[in-house]
């Protein structure tokens, strides 16, 4: 691996988590012919109202109501096709560090089997509730009630690769649920059936008041091979995880990892993450788009998430050194106006900067995501074996 020509070189990649721009040419094949998040967004709302994002570029990525094109965009613009299969956060978060998967996870639209949740039950020393496909909220008023009655928690999954456990805090400390989150991530494993992610899900309040809270946990898998953060570590480099996306690659490949409570926490995190002293990635991941506003398909909360956002971007701007580069981009859509509460087979924005190399190009539609992590790969000069081709190559 060669080593970097400077030492003092800054990336940030920021996930706009669940933020697509259009259904894929395969969408159908996934049920979500028809999903546009931020078009069918704008359209639902009237226009969105995003001053920044537009001086950035985003308008001129596709017709978006109320952001319109820029004649002299500050960042270059396109957007980014999906090479592997699904559409989970795991595999779209590996794509976008250079690994396309070789696999989609499976999902389980008729629950799980009775093995899986007979070996989770003899684990934990308890029956469960549910075992069935739910949108988070609704399977809280249906089932909650019983659950504080009974202490069984409550197992759910989606159109997603998860197992979701949820549980008052009343009924099950953390420490219990992250027990029992591990539990069901040791039995879903290959060679047996397995799951993307293990999601824990800690809620409190009464019947007819469920909150979740900001406690959620991942289990993810390893991914099954190199990325760019790998990479950069054995190059040396801070590798920087602010957000959910330490967990979707087990921990591996970070040297920091920064957790926080919703996007307007993270973005001030960031913020201060970019006044230390370092050297290497950024991966700021903001969740709320995709956890709290598109799995509820919440418009107004995902249109008040975007221009908070916006109004964010200023400082991130200004808090950049010349040599940076910054991308952002998503891991899949969400379509909070669709009927489904579940992710979308989406293309995903592509925003990306480094001085007068990336500054006002349009660089199209990218076959893949990997095209993210081999950029980040070119900018530090680093020999690293991963799927993509830089946006910094003419």
């Amino acid at each position: 691996m060669t080593e970097p020509i400077q030492k003092n070189l800054r990336a940030f990649l920021v996930v706009l988590d669940g933020v697509g721009i259009g259904a894929l040419p395969d969408a159908a094949d996934y049920g979500d012919e028809g999903s546009d998040t931020l078009g069918n967004l704008a359209n639902a709302v009237g226009g969105l109202e995003l001053p920044n994002f537009q001086t950035l570029g985003l308008g001129n990525i596709a017709p978006l109501m109320g952001v319109d094109p820029t004649p002299r965009p500050m960042f270059s613009y396109g957007k980014m096709a999906e090479k592997g299969h699904g559409k989970d956060s795991t595999i779209g978060h590996w794509e976008l560090a250079g690994l396309i998967s070789p696999f989609a996870f499976p999902t389980y639209p008729n629950g799980f089997s009775k093995d899986v949740m007979e070996k989770f039950e003899k684990e934990i020393g308890r029956g469960t509730l549910g075992n069935e496909p739910a949108s988070g909220t609704e399977i809280l008023d249906m089932l909650g009630e019983e659950h504080l009655e009974t202490g069984k928690p409550i197992v759910y999954t989606s159109a997603d690769s998860v197992f979701q456990i949820a549980c008052h805090m009343d009924v099950a400390p953390l420490e219990t649920l992250y027990q029992w989150s591990e539990i069901a991530r040791k039995i879903l494993m290959p060679p047996g059936p397995t799951v993307g992610r293990v999601i824990a899900r800690p809620f409190i309040g009464q019947p007819g008041t469920f909150i979740r809270t900001y406690d959620r946990k991942d289990f993810g898998v390893e991914p099954p091979g190199i990325t760019v953060l790998d990479c950069l570590c054995s190059s040396g480099r801070e590798v920087i995880s602010v957000g959910k996306v330490d967990t979707l690659f087990v921990g591996r490949g970070f040297t920091r990892i920064e957790h926080y409570a919703g996007n307007d926490e993270g973005m001030k995190l960031a913020l201060e993450v970019m006044k230390d002293d370092w050297s290497g990635l950024m991966f700021f991941n903001l969740i709320d788009f995709d956890q709290t506003w598109g799995h509820r398909n919440n418009v107004e909360g995902f249109k008040a998430g975007l221009e908070a956002a916006d109004k964010w971007l200023p400082e991130f701007l200004s808090s950049l050194r010349p040599t940076d580069l910054v991308i952002i981009t998503a891991d899949h859509g969400n379509d909070p106006t669709t009927p489904s509460t579940d992710h979308s087979r989406e293309y995903v924005p592509l925003l990306a900067f480094h001085g007068s190399f990336l500054g006002g190009n349009d660089l199209g539609v990218r076959e893949t995501f990997a095209d993210v992590g081999k950029t980040i790969a070119h900018y530090f000069n680093l020999d690293c074996e991963i799927a993509g081709r830089s946006f910094l190559l003419a």
